[in-house]
């Protein structure tokens, strides 16, 4: 079976990264945070076992840190709405022919090749993975198409959500259990919104 990994990041342009971070530490800080974020996104998913789809935000960058001979290089969709672009990105690499697909965001300090490796390993067995974060948000959620039969369930699991707040995870749990279908878990970690995550990390809150 053909695995993706979906990375999905924002173009590291001054001001329109980290607001809820710059909004404390200014904005030069937040993008100096944002793209150590990147940087160590980057370096843990070489070592991924799957072919590495990167989603810009508002526009593909050829001449960035992602090499071009590694990394498969999109847009996201355009829409507003976070869930809609997930989805879009998660049909693209249905068409495409992959079977185990797993995306990530950037914001995630704490995360490993091991973890990431282990979200296709828990896709052997399984229709769903996720990563919860603290904030009750998730920071990693995939499918196995192979196991799943429905063709709703992505647009249950995506559509006419809302974003941000504690319960992100459990919605998509509840969607995943309506379905009967098997969620396996990875570990939980933190994000990196404000002044105190970003405390709580040595490597990175030498920026402050």
């Amino acid at each position: 079976m053909k695995s993706a990994l979906l990375i999905f990041i924002k173009n590291p342009e001054l001001g329109k990264v980290k607001t809820r971070l710059a909004a404390t530490i200014g904005d030069d800080k937040a993008l100096e945070v944002f793209q150590k974020l990147l940087v160590n996104i980057h370096n843990k998913s070489l070592n991924v076992k799957a072919d590495k789809l990167l989603f810009y935000s508002s526009f593909v960058d050829e001449k960035d840190i992602w090499e071009n001979d590694i990394f498969q290089k999109n847009l996201q969709n355009q829409s507003p709405d976070l869930g809609q672009r997930m989805l879009s990105a998660f049909e693209k690499a249905k068409e495409m022919g992959y079977s185990k697909v797993l995306i990530v965001g950037s914001d995630i300090y704490e995360i490993s090749t091991e973890i990431l490796n282990a979200g296709f390993e828990c896709l052997e067995n399984s229709e769903t993975v996720l990563g919860p974060s603290h904030d009750g948000g998730y920071y990693a959620i995939g499918f196995n198409f192979g196991k799943i039969n429905s063709s709703n369930f992505l647009q249950d699991v995506f559509l006419n959500k809302t974003w941000s707040h504690e319960h992100v995870a459990q919605d998509a749990i509840e969607v995943i259990n309506s379905y009967s279908y098997n969620c396996n878990f990875l570990p939980k970690l933190s994000d990196i919104d404000t002044e105190e995550d970003l405390k709580k990390f040595s490597n990175l809150n030498n920026i402050l």
